[in-house]
């Protein structure tokens, strides 16, 4: 009978095997010496190592470790002892558990039933290796459980911010998928989640336009209070107001090119005919001139206080009488409508005047209609010999003052003064030298002046 060593009872027991003692013996084992001996130590070795994978956890890649632990053994010296080669391959197949099996999973509740095993089975043992490596391991699992934490089995937002890209999250190698994952570049990533959103908003059913989006920015949601009733009223009254002005604009415009396109007893009969048309057409006249830097009745006016206040005026066109109130002169008025009591309705080619009756006659921005030679023939009848005719007209009118002064020359006037620095009218003083010097057939081109028309606004 020989003595077995200490070392073939630990193989056994720590291949969960039990120790050697309680293995069933041949009637003949005591007589096994030598070679015999050797001979059955080393098929014991290799029923251990041959045991180990098959108790070990079916973990994915098992195979390879298995192929590994060959490898390591045939590179390994032959006299390399069971304990480490034991500590080696626990130590490789933790770090496999740590990368494949997230923290409180199964599979670590089954490492630590196997951990608790093999101390069982190791107890009597007391190496010193192994309780190396029992420190070691309690050293590295929380370590490793914490790798865990942070880098692979993190989902949610902060697995988005540690990865420090934009893009779709991977798969952590410990995840168990029916299909084998696919890994998405950025773009492909971002494409997909725009198809997503176009897919959802197509079958999206459509929002009432009264309805807002609850996103809307508030000036959109935002609705103008209802006008008040004197509001309403006041943009009415506006409106009318303004519609009736450009109404009386057009009328003035259509009445003044009456008057300057035919005869002054057309434009008396006009006005006989529809009163208010004068009123009219005397306001717009009033407003356009009120534009002018100044008005040639007030120069007119201040001319003739100059003048002796005994001198007796005639007023061609006067209007709403402004000169006869600016002036102590007596004065007689005339128009082809009446707006103050002092006007005498007549056609000025034919006044109410005895011949050679009155000291000054005035045309003030009234020569209009065709027949100016009637209105300057019936002022040199009513003027006394050296009597004054003052002339004001509007500048645009005149193509050639040179030829208009000749004409004016013809019918007994000659030419005192004249005032052409005013920008929207020319003065003209003249002095009666007798009666006209042509005959009533004879024809000035002169005297034909342009008609002042006012475009459309």
């Amino acid at each position: 009978m020989f003595e077995e060593p200490e070392w073939a009872e630990e193989a056994p027991a720590a291949a969960g095997l039990g120790p050697v003692s309680s293995w069933p013996r041949p009637a003949a084992a005591s007589k096994i010496k030598g070679s015999k001996r050797r001979q059955l130590l080393a098929t014991l070795r290799v029923l251990e190592a041959a045991s180990l994978p098959q108790q070990s956890l079916s973990l994915p890649g098992s195979d390879s470790e298995e192929e590994e632990v060959v490898e390591r053994k045939k590179k390994r010296p032959k006299k390399a002892s069971f304990a480490s080669v034991s500590t080696e391959i626990e130590e490789k197949r933790k770090k496999k558990h740590q990368k494949q099996d997230p923290p409180g999973s199964d599979s670590e509740e089954k490492e630590v039933e196997r951990k608790k095993c093999c101390k069982g089975a190791l107890l009597g043992s007391g190496s010193a290796e192994e309780k190396k490596r029992k420190r070691k391991c309690q050293k590295q699992a929380p370590s490793n459980a914490a790798q865990h934490l942070d880098n692979g089995d993190q989902t949610g937002p902060k697995a988005w911010k540690s990865s420090g890209a934009n893009g779709p999250p991977e798969p952590s190698p410990g995840t168990t998928s029916p299909e084998a994952p696919h890994t998405l570049s950025r773009k492909q990533w971002r494409n997909r989640q725009k198809n997503k959103r176009r897919h959802k908003n197509k079958f999206r059913p459509p929002q009432p336009p009264d309805q807002a989006p609850a996103t809307a920015p508030a000036e959109e949601t935002e609705v103008p209070p209802a006008p008040s009733p004197d509001n309403r009223e006041a943009r009415a009254g506006a409106l009318r107001a303004r519609m009736a002005q450009r109404l009386d604009g057009a009328r003035f415009r259509y009445l003044n090119e009456q008057l300057y396109s035919g005869p002054s007893s057309a434009a008396q009969r006009l006005f006989q005919e529809d009163p208010e048309a004068f009123i009219l057409y005397h306001r717009g006249f009033q407003n356009q001139v009120k534009k002018w830097p100044l008005q040639p009745v007030d120069r007119i006016a201040r001319d003739l206080r100059q003048r002796p206040a005994s001198l007796v005026v005639a007023d061609f066109g006067c209007g709403d009488c402004r000169l006869a109130s600016s002036i102590r002169n007596p004065v007689h008025c005339f128009d082809l409508a009446s707006l103050d009591p002092r006007v005498t309705v007549c056609d000025m080619a034919q006044v109410p005047l005895e011949d050679e009756s009155v000291d000054v006659a005035v045309f003030c921005l009234s020569l209009m209609g065709t027949n100016i030679r009637d209105f300057l023939e019936e002022a040199n009848r009513v003027l006394k010999p050296g009597g004054l005719l003052k002339v004001a007209e509007v500048s645009s009118r005149f193509e050639d003052v040179r030829t208009f002064l000749g004409a004016v020359t013809k019918l007994g006037f000659k030419v005192i003064s004249k005032d052409l620095t005013n920008s929207h009218f020319f003065l003209f003083d003249f002095q009666k030298t007798g009666p006209p010097r042509v005959g009533p057939k004879t024809q000035l081109s002169g005297l034909k002046l342009q008609p002042c028309l006012y475009k459309r606004r």
